[in-house]
Order: C-alpha cells, then structure tokens, then sequence
C-alpha cells in the first residue's frame, strides 16, 4: 500500500474530511462531529468551491482554519429569489411555519424548492435563495485522507 503521508490533496483526489463550520458569532452550523467524514473529489463541484480550496494543499493529518466568502460559499443572497404571494394561492397553507420548505412549480412544469421565509394573516414570504447565501462561512477542516 502506497504511503500517502506526505501527499497534498489536489484537483481530482478523493478526500475524506472532518469540519465544523461556524458563523461569525461562532455559532455552528454544521459538522462531521458524529457523523461519518464528508468524502468528496476536489474539484468536481460535490462541495462549494471556498471548501474545495480550504483543503487543496493538505496532507492527511493537517488542519486549516479558513473564511469563505458567500461569492465562494453558496452565493449572494439575491433579493429577485424573494416573492411574496397570497396566502390563498398556497394549498394547505394553514400548515405553513417559517423554515419549512415549499416545491413551488413554474409555469413551465420545473419544479424548486423556497424556504417560507415570512407569513402574515395574507401572505406567505417565500425564499429560493439557499439558507446560507449572504453569508460569510468560517470552517474548521482536517484532511483525514486522500484515496
């Protein structure tokens, strides 16, 4: 068996990772803690691309505390992906609650799920964006090892 020790993770490793990631506040928001590792191929768009970076460059074993920027992380939050519609349009709309996720059908028959964003006595506040667009992400990962 080859001793990969000393290799770094590059473009088309499969890796196997641990992470926490973090708000600014240090709040987390994710984590491999508990879990199985997240195993990914870099560069093969299986992760945002801020993440894909933070683990370029490491041997198993290493560390590296990283920033990502939403441009780099799941985007900007757009305000076009925000629509505010009539209660009464929404089947069963006496089951909404703020964070449930809704598939919403366009006229043309593609299909997309928004988070309920907002609800009034009226009208429902929905959001395509992802839950994390707009924000800056800080990650904590650890390269366990490269296939």
């Amino acid at each position: 068996m080859a001793d990969d020790s000393q290799k770094c993770a590059q473009a088309g490793d499969r890796v196997r990772v641990s992470y926490v990631g973090r708000f600014a506040d240090g709040t987390v928001f994710d984590s491999s803690e508990g879990h199985p590792p997240l195993e990914f191929t870099i560069g093969a768009g299986e992760v945002i691309a801020g993440f894909d970076a933070a683990v370029t460059g490491l041997s198993p074993g290493e560390r590296r505390s990283v920033e990502i920027a939403p441009e780099q992380g799941y985007g900007l939050h757009l305000p076009e992906m925000v629509a505010e519609v009539e209660r009464s349009r929404i089947p069963d709309s006496h089951l909404l609650a703020v964070g449930n996720f809704l598939e919403v059908s366009t006229p043309r028959g593609d299909s997309f799920e928004m988070r309920v964003a907002g609800l009034t006595e009226t009208t429902v506040t929905l959001d395509g964006n992802h839950p994390l667009a707009g924000k800056t992400l800080f990650f904590e990962v650890e390269l366990l090892n490269i296939d």
